[in-house]
């Protein structure tokens, strides 16, 4: 092999080796939400992006890490990126809550990743170190965030919100239907379960606003 071709093949190498960990990733996200945590085997990852096992756990030392890099990539990596928006929006809370909710389905409940929350409700019990990871992870910072686009509201005279903790839950209910939906009863019998999910999220926060924002003439 000549000099040239010699060093063609090494970039080769080299960019897939850099590319390794996405497609191992993407390969595990496939498989967990597919198969749940305990049925998928890490030999099966491996074989799935095309690679030994023992060069997965290069990467990722045990299953157990591996899907919190699943994780972390899909949805907990991704809050820094959603505060700084809510640092930077400019509209009313009312068109912020709209957004919030769309940019979450966009980004996770339209994806695969939509489907780690589900393995995390079916597997919790049985692994209550993930679950604990999971809460940590995702849970606590989404509440977060919910909680200071509610509070954004209130400081504004916008919202009236008497217990503002609880009323984060009202938000996020209609987003774990869309995903139970998605994940169970509409992907066992499509035709029977069909909602779409943007006019439902626009409904859902309609429906609440109506019941938070302060009316004109008490304003």
């Amino acid at each position: 092999m000549c000099p040239i071709a010699k060093l063609v093949e090494a970039h080769k190498r080299e960019r897939r080796k850099e590319a390794r960990p996405g497609e191992l990733l993407d390969a595990a996200l496939e498989l967990f939400v597919e198969k749940g945590f305990a049925a998928t085997r890490a030999e099966e990852v491996a074989a799935h992006a095309g690679v030994s096992k023992g060069t997965l756990f290069l990467y990722f030392p045990s299953k157990e890490e591996l899907f919190k890099a699943v994780v972390r990539e899909n949805i907990s990596g991704r809050f820094r990126e959603w505060n700084e928006a809510f640092e930077t929006f400019t509209g009313d809370s009312a068109a912020m809550l709209h957004y919030c909710l769309d940019t979450w389905w966009a980004r996770v409940g339209s994806t695969p990743a939509s489907g780690i929350i589900k393995l995390i409700i079916s597997e919790a019990r049985n692994f209550p170190d993930l679950a604990r990871f999971y809460h940590e992870e995702v849970e606590v910072p989404g509440r977060q965030l919910i909680r200071r686009v509610l509070q954004r509201g209130v400081d504004r005279g916008e919202f009236r919100i008497p217990d503002i903790d609880h009323a984060v839950f009202a938000l996020i209910a209609p987003m774990m239907f869309l995903i139970m939906m998605k994940h169970s009863l509409g992907a066992c019998s499509p035709d029977s379960f069909s909602v779409d999910p943007q006019s439902y999220i626009r409904a859902q926060v309609d429906l609440l606003l109506s019941g938070l924002c302060v009316r004109k003439d008490a304003a």
